[in-house]
């Protein structure tokens, strides 16, 4: 079984199991928009402010969201002892990583299109004329956030503390990731907007060094 097909049935798996569910989209969208609103009254910004705090809050949401739908990639195939026959199917490592990876890109995309337009009201700040650009950066910025805790998922997936060893290992690595995509955020919503090509280039890389050093590590990754 090639790759790509491997990924695609088990993209389809996490799919078939969360649809029947709905209890990781439903916490992380909830849990989302809670941070997002708790956000808005506690500062009461006025639309200059918004223009200039609302991206790092923005993707505070997000990453917390993202934190939270990221856990279970793995830790639910350990206990249910699943990991292990994923382990010995005919396909390579890597398929498990990136149809995991899809999965979690769909999932935390899918909470994104509803806490944007939240934010949107909330801060009152208008998407009109920047929809494609803000999509770019958004994608960019989510699929790092997804990689790199996809990959970090399966490391502490065996860990006893687990639930506290993934936000502790997460949150330097994304570090550089937050700051690109909070800056291209922020030039888009400028009196003049601009996509800061400097920063999404960042981003792009990002994706790309850490994508390719999943491929390469993808067995230890899941072995360990």
């Amino acid at each position: 079984m090639t790759t790509a097909r491997a990924a695609a049935v088990i993209l389809a798996k996490e799919l078939r199991l969360e649809l029947r569910t709905r209890e990781l989209l439903n916490a992380t969208v909830v849990f989302g928009i809670v941070v997002v609103v708790l956000f808005s009254f506690a500062f009461d910004p006025t639309v200059a402010e918004s223009r200039r705090y609302g991206p790092g809050l923005l993707w505070i949401a997000f990453l917390f969201a993202g934190s939270l739908m990221l856990h279970p990639s793995f830790a639910r195939e350990q206990s249910n002892d699943t990991l292990d026959a994923l382990r010995l199917a005919p396909i390579s490592s890597f398929a498990i990583l990136l149809g995991k990876m899809l999965a979690n890109f769909i999932f935390l995309s899918v909470a994104e299109i509803i806490l944007v337009p939240v934010f949107s009201v909330l801060y009152n700040i208008s998407l009109a004329g920047i929809v494609g650009r803000l999509i770019l950066v958004l994608v960019l910025g989510t699929l790092g956030i997804v990689v790199t805790g996809t990959v970090f998922s399966a490391i502490v997936a065996h860990s006893r503390m687990r639930e506290l060893m993934l936000p502790l290992l997460l949150l330097p690595i994304l570090a550089p990731l937050l700051v690109g995509s909070v800056e291209a955020t922020t030039s888009l919503f400028a009196d003049r907007p601009a996509l800061d090509r400097a920063w999404v280039s960042f981003l792009g890389a990002f994706d790309v060094v850490f994508m390719t050093a999943a491929w390469l590590l993808c067995d230890f990754l899941v072995e360990e």
